[in-house]
């Protein structure tokens, strides 16, 4: 391929992923004043990997946990963000997203396309130890933040506890110790009234 042509490419790309800056998430910002965007999200992930990484499995490959979730929420610039608890719209997320990956992915460089979407597969199918890190890291941000906000989205939605814990779940497959912190702030939560306890 033409060096000029593949470097359009990867400028149209990077233009187009500007647009996750408008994707608003349902997550509070830790001040409260708005919900954060998927770029904020994303950007806030790399940096715990690169400041939790030592409660990694043992051997995992921070450059990949990294690049793996700058880019795992890139299919919503078209499929927009599921909110976690959104039960209707988990209905046909996959869908949406699979559609998302074609066109976000499509507009790289041959090569470059696959290298990126095997990074969003990777992640989606949590069959590696980057992936099981790169998905605790993103179950516990928004815990953090829920946290942080007294409540936040729980109380927005009217969430459950048992729901949360469930949420939580896959944190211990990468990370008991953050596994750990996370249960603690849910606990915490509940103690202080900022979750709804309901046990199932």
């Amino acid at each position: 391929m033409d060096s000029s042509l593949r470097l359009q490419q990867q400028m149209k790309f990077i233009v187009e992923i500007d647009k996750l800056k408008h994707v608003l998430r349902q997550t509070f910002l830790i001040d409260k004043s708005r919900r954060e965007n998927d770029a904020e999200h994303s950007w806030h992930l790399a940096i715990m990997a690169v400041v939790l990484q030592e409660h990694a499995p043992a051997g995992t490959d921070l450059i990949r946990v990294m690049a793996m979730v700058l880019v795992h929420d890139l299919v919503e610039i078209y499929a927009g963000d599921t909110f976690a608890y959104d039960k209707v719209g988990h209905q046909d997320k996959d869908v949406r997203e699979q559609k998302a990956a074609d066109r976000i992915f499509g507009l790289l460089p041959e090569g470059q396309d696959q290298s990126l979407r095997q990074l969003w597969e990777e992640y989606e199918q949590q069959e590696t130890k980057e992936s099981n890190f790169a998905l605790a890291l993103d179950r516990l941000q928004p815990l953090v933040h829920n946290y942080y906000t007294e409540g936040g989205t729980w109380h927005k939605f009217d969430v459950p506890s048992h729901l949360v814990f469930q949420r939580v779940k896959p944190i211990a497959k990468a990370s008991p110790a953050l596994a750990e912190y996370a249960v603690s702030l849910i606990n915490e939560s509940i103690e202080k009234g900022w979750l709804r306890r309901e046990d199932q």
